[in-house]
């Protein structure tokens, strides 16, 4: 189809590597030319998806990280998964100020800074096998 792109890149649950993912889904999406703003939104949704695997997929353990993106027209669509513990109950954990892990300082607002930033946001998870957000931003310009 023309006007696609699509990338992925699988790298270690490591707080390291967060950034890693930020700049990576940002230089994708240049290409669409988007705003500061739009950028900045896409980092932090994506820096969300991320820090989830690392503390409560994988609870702290090293393992991997699939992160995916496709450009279909104006739309960036980001997929952040993990093979780690999953979530039993995705709508509870998507409640404003829910968590798992209130001794790390958890706020329990990353699924709601995700659905903040980003036009649309889903979670598939399956406990004992894993979790992938989906995630939507369209580039307005």
């Amino acid at each position: 189809m023309e006007n696609t792109n699509e990338m992925t890149i699988v790298f270690d649950s490591r707080p390291v590597n967060e950034g890693l993912a930020r700049v990576t889904v940002a230089a994708f999406c240049t290409q669409l030319n988007p705003t500061l703003e739009e950028v900045a939104d896409i980092k932090t949704a994506v820096s969300e998806a991320v820090t989830n695997c690392i503390i409560h997929g994988y609870e702290g353990k090293v393992h991997k990280i699939w992160l995916s993106c496709s450009l279909k027209g104006r739309e960036l669509l980001i997929d952040v998964k993990d093979e780690g513990v999953g979530i039993s109950d995705v709508e509870k954990a998507m409640e404003p100020m829910y968590t798992t892990k209130p001794e790390k300082d958890r706020s329990g607002m990353g699924f709601t800074f995700m659905e903040a930033f980003m036009d649309e946001i889903s979670v598939e998870s399956q406990v004992g096998k894993g979790t992938t957000v989906h995630m939507k931003k369209v580039i307005r310009r």
